[in-house]
């Protein structure tokens, strides 16, 4: 007995701590119900807006679970007292059996309702009266368990914000319904506009039905300007809730539309200052918040909420052309259509670099193509001089064949005069025979003409010179400068030239240089052969697009290890050589676009190779000249 009274006391103390919590979860758990009352309906603005922001901030920022639920007060469209009463009824059976924790009834329509129907409708529920101007409150029936957001609308700054934007303008529209509400604003709006009717033109089509608004919507005057005040009721009792019809309106009308609150900023009014829809939310939201927490409504006290800063839709201020200078300091302007910079910031600052990039790359190579071209006429006019040189000293080593070339037409050029003076000197001199010997002084004197010509040409110093040429006629030249020099060396010297002609463009004395080097350097090559096995074959021919030159000799050719160096400069396998022959050939040759190599042939001795580009139009002019002769042949 004594074991089994302790073991039930511990269950049943057990089981009070798991009941009590439980209990106490579940109340903590109720959620709190807030009944929202509509002006006209759930989605008239500019209300409409202010219940939706206010449902989203609650629902964010309440610590308690929360029951929202919206209700339109459909009665304030008409005076009909009979259906209030009924709606009354209907919401008191809605919540027989427990009250909401708040109510929240947003414009003068609605407030009006709560207001008239207070003793009726749960006069112990806190009540706030949200987004209503401050002159459509009734203060005098605001209970301890009622508190207010107001705001104030000044008549006189929202026109007078028409008027400094559009200085010209002479009519403005007030777009405005019928409705008991909307009567009371549209003599409050005469009334605060007498002052400025010798100035302006005030049209309200609240007598009108919406479609008649629209038409003359279209056709005002010029300078007119129109003032939304959305219709809830219009002439006919058509309602009009959404933005449907603020659409409507903009897509007619010839002038820019302003209004009062910035519900209605969406994309069809002007702008300026206005009422705002976060700010009024912002401070209901505090409100609704304090009073579920427990605070008394009637302490709760606001500010009237004030206009913020103004602010302009962009798209609007350029559609009338409204200059920025206009607008009051401090302006917002919204909805600005970015420019190409705030676009593409990061592209155009990352192409500017680029280009400045390119340009700063560009400009070194202009500078380093400048100096390079620089460096090659100061190198070409190095390499010319040395050249130069070159061919002087080429000149000491063809002295014995320019001697033999010369003596022979001298010689023969003596011998002919001195027969001549015979035959004049006899009695009956034959004057065929003197004509003919006179004719031979005559081409043996051109022909000592021509080698002083040729070696002139080959000592002259002078500066590149491209011309038309026949690479036969070159190599030809050249071979005959070289006649007295192979007799002297004892050397066998053949000339095989192309038949047909080799048409290029050169310098006729640089490349009569490059043939008398590599001739006299085969010559030299074969100073240890026999006399007799002492040959030197010099060839032109004709490879595709390029006419070719080959000097192949009979000497020990060239050490393998040789091969490359050959044409580099101060590299010489004679004993008293300087090294630069074959050094300047390639580099003539290199000016010429051709190309020069060497290689030991297949028998014995070396050959080096030229190849330089066939001159096409050359070409083709030879061929029509080869064609006219044989059409005339």
């Amino acid at each position: 007995m004594r074991s089994g009274f302790p073991r039930c006391l511990v269950w049943l103390v057990m089981a009070m701590a798991i009941l009590i919590p439980t209990q106490t979860s579940f109340a903590a758990a109720e959620p709190k119900t807030v009944l929202i009352l509509h002006s006209y309906g759930q989605n008239f603005k500019p209300w409409s807006e202010y219940a939706k922001a206010l449902r989203q901030e609650l629902q964010q920022r309440s610590p308690w679970r929360l029951i929202i639920q919206d209700f339109s007060v459909i009665t304030a469209r008409a005076e009909e007292l009979n259906p209030e009463y009924q709606f009354v009824d209907y919401l008191r059976a809605l919540f027989v059996h427990r009250s909401p924790d708040l109510i929240v009834a947003f414009g003068a329509p609605g407030a009006a309702f709560a207001q008239t129907h207070r003793k009726e409708l749960f006069p112990g529920v806190p009540l706030i009266l949200a987004a209503i101007e401050e002159r459509r409150v009734q203060s005098l029936a605001l209970t301890e368990n009622d508190t207010v957001v107001s705001v104030r609308q000044s008549i006189p700054v929202l026109f007078g914000n028409i008027l400094q934007l559009l200085p010209s303008t002479k009519t403005v529209a007030v777009v405005i319904g019928d409705s008991p509400n909307e009567r009371f604003w549209t003599l409050q709006l005469e009334k605060e506009l007498e002052p400025l009717k010798g100035r302006v033109r005030f049209i309200f089509y609240n007598e009108l039905s919406f479609d008649e608004i629209l038409r003359q919507a279209a056709s005002l005057p010029p300078n007119s300007a129109i003032f939304w005040v959305q219709p809830q009721v219009d002439a006919q009792g058509a309602v009009h809730d959404g933005d449907r019809a603020l659409k409507e309106l903009s897509t007619v009308a010839n002038a820019p539309i302003f209004s009062f609150d910035d519900a209605f900023f969406t994309g069809e009014i002007v702008g300026g200052p206005m009422t705002s829809v976060s700010a009024a939310t912002r401070i209901t939201t505090d409100v609704a918040l304090r009073i579920l927490g427990g605070e008394k409504p009637a302490a709760i006290t606001t500010p009237v909420l004030q206009y913020g800063p103004a602010k302009y839709d962009w798209r609007q201020l350029q559609r009338w052309g409204i200059s920025e200078s206009h607008l009051p300091p401090g302006s917002e302007i919204q909805f600005r259509e970015a420019t190409a910079w705030e676009k593409y910031r990061r592209e155009i600052v990352l192409g500017a670099a680029i280009l400045l990039i390119q340009a700063v790359l560009i400009g070194w190579l202009l500078l380093e193509h400048r100096r390079r071209h620089e460096a090659e006429l100061q190198a070409k006019k190095q390499m010319s001089e040395i050249a130069h040189v070159t061919r002087f000293s080429m000149a000491g080593e063809l002295t014995a064949s320019i001697t033999h070339e010369l003596n022979q037409p001298l010689a023969a050029i003596l011998i002919n005069a001195e027969t001549l003076e015979l035959l004049v000197k006899s009695p009956s001199p034959d004057m065929n025979e003197i004509a003919e010997i006179v004719s031979d002084i005559r081409r043996d004197d051109q022909r000592a003409s021509g080698v002083i010509v040729r070696l002139r040409s080959l000592l002259k110093k002078r500066p590149y010179e491209a011309r038309n040429l026949d690479l036969n006629e070159v190599v030809g030249e050249a071979v005959q400068l070289l006649s007295g020099l192979v007799v002297a060396q004892q050397v066998e010297l053949h000339s095989l030239l192309c038949s047909a002609p080799l048409p290029i463009e050169g310098d006729r004395v640089q490349l009569q240089q490059v043939v008398l080097n590599l001739v006299v350097n085969a010559m030299d090559a074969m100073s240890a052969v026999p006399p007799a096995e002492r040959r030197v074959t010099v060839e032109t021919a004709r490879q595709s697009e390029f006419a070719e030159i080959s000097v192949r000799d009979t000497g020990p050719g060239i050490q393998a290890e040789d091969l490359k160096k050959v044409f580099e400069p101060f590299y010489s396998t004679k004993e008293q050589g300087m090294g630069m022959g074959l050094s300047i050939a390639r580099t003539i040759i290199d000016a010429h676009s051709g190309r020069i190599t060497v290689h030991n042939h297949a028998g014995t001795g070396a050959l080096f190779r030229v190849t330089l580009p066939l001159d096409r139009a050359g070409l083709l002019s030879k061929g029509a000249a080869a064609q006219a002769a044989a059409a005339q042949g």
